[in-house]
């Protein structure tokens, strides 16, 4: 397994010790794969910032009851407080005819204080 981190690197100097406040485009709702049982709604961030400066261009989390109530839509603005982890992605399998190497990368993970932004009216 490789040890490289990939993308992100703005979130790789935030730091992992501390709770951040961020702020992010909604984009729009997704769903993926659960191991067993239904598929799982997700929703997709764009340009997430902290203090004003882009630290990823997107991000996705599973979107539970906290998201769910936001009642989003295409361009709202959100706040949540998160912190930076690590994750690994890539294939584990075993099937040889897959070629995507397992690289470790960083999310944002345990989203609370999650709301949405009122639009700025000039």
């Amino acid at each position: 397994m490789s040890k490289n981190f990939t993308g992100r690197s703005k979130l790789a100097k935030v730091g992992k010790q501390e709770r951040h406040t961020f702020i992010a485009t909604f984009d729009r709702f997704g769903y993926k794969r659960a191991f067993r049982g239904d598929d799982v709604k997700t929703l997709l961030l764009q340009d997430v910032r902290l203090d004003g400066q882009i630290v990823t261009d997107h991000m996705w989390f599973t979107c539970g009851v906290t998201w769910a109530r936001l009642d989003l839509h295409v361009g709202d603005q959100v706040q949540f407080d998160a912190r930076v982890g690590t994750y690994e992605k890539g294939y584990k399998g075993y099937r040889d005819d897959v070629c995507a190497p397992v690289t470790k990368d960083f999310r944002l993970e345990r989203p609370t204080h999650v709301k949405k932004l009122e639009p700025v009216v000039e």
